[in-house]
C-alpha cells in the first residue's frame, strides 16, 4: 500500500496548542487507498530533521506533506517552494534563534515541492473551503523542514515531499482581534480532500 507521511509541529512561541498536529491527528488512517503515517514533530531546527529523517528511513514513504501553523493567513495555502535559509526573530523550542543562517551552504538555492499544489487547491476549494497556493514558506521551522524533506529525496529519489499551512483555530484568536481562524473540523476536511489529490483516481 502506498504510504504517505503527514506531520505537524507541536505548539510554539509560548501557544499551548499548535493546529497542525491537531489536525493531523484527526485524518483518517487511510485515504485515497493509501496508509496515512501521522508523526508530531518538534518545532526546532536541530530536532526537527533528526525526526524527519528517523520516520522517513523507518517508513519508506512514497509521499510526505509537512503541515504547519501560519497565523495571518485565512486560508489553507499548500507552498510551492522552499528556501535555502532560516532567519527569524522567534527562537524554536530549543531557544535557538537563526538569523540569515543558510539550511545547507552547499545546497541549492530553493527546491520545488512534488506535489500537485494546484490540483490540491482546487479540492479544497470544492470541499468548500478557502485555498490558495502560496510561493513562500516563511523562514522559520515549517521552511526548515519543508527545505529538508526535499533533500532527503537525495537518498530517496522517489519520495515526494510538499508543505501546506494552515490559519490558527478560533480559540488561538480570542484575544488576538482581527486574526483569521478556521474550525479545527474544516481543516482536517481541508487536508483529506489535498491529500486525496496525490492519486485523483483513488489508485
Amino acid at each position: 500500500m502506498t504510504k504517505i507521511l503527514v506531520t505537524g509541529f507541536n505548539p510554539f512561541n509560548h501557544e499551548k496548542i499548535n493546529p497542525a498536529i491537531e489536525a493531523v491527528k484527526l485524518l483518517p488512517d487511510e485515504i485515497a487507498g493509501c496508509e496515512i503515517i501521522k508523526l508530531q514533530l518538534p518545532t526546532s531546527y536541530q530536532k526537527s530533521e533528526k525526526k524527519l529523517q528517523a520516520a522517513v528511513e523507518r517508513e519508506e514513504p512514497d509521499f510526505v506533506l509537512s503541515v504547519g501553523q501560519a497565523g495571518a493567513r485565512a486560508c489553507l495555502t499548500p507552498e510551492l517552494v522552499a528556501i535555502n535559509y532560516d532567519d527569524c526573530p522567534v527562537a524554536d523550542n530549543d531557544g535557538e534563534k537563526r538569523e540569515g543562517q543558510a539550511i545547507d551552504p552547499e545546497g541549492p538555492a530553493a527546491y520545488f515541492t512534488q506535489l500537485p499544489v494546484k490540483e490540491m487547491v482546487k479540492a479544497i476549494k470544492a470541499a468548500g473551503i478557502p485555498a490558495e497556493v502560496s510561493t513562500t514558506a516563511g523562514c522559520f521551522v515549517c521552511n526548515h523542514v519543508m527545505y529538508y524533506a526535499q533533500s532527503l529525496r537525495k537518498e530517496h529519489p522517489g519520495m515526494q515531499a510538499g508543505f501546506i499551512h494552515i490559519p490558527f483555530l478560533p480559540e488561538q484568536v480570542v484575544k488576538r482581534p482581527n486574526q483569521p481562524s478556521m474550525a479545527l473540523e474544516t481543516i482536517v476536511t481541508g487536508l483529506t480532500a489535498a491529500i486525496a489529490t496525490f492519486f485523483p483516481d483513488g489508485d
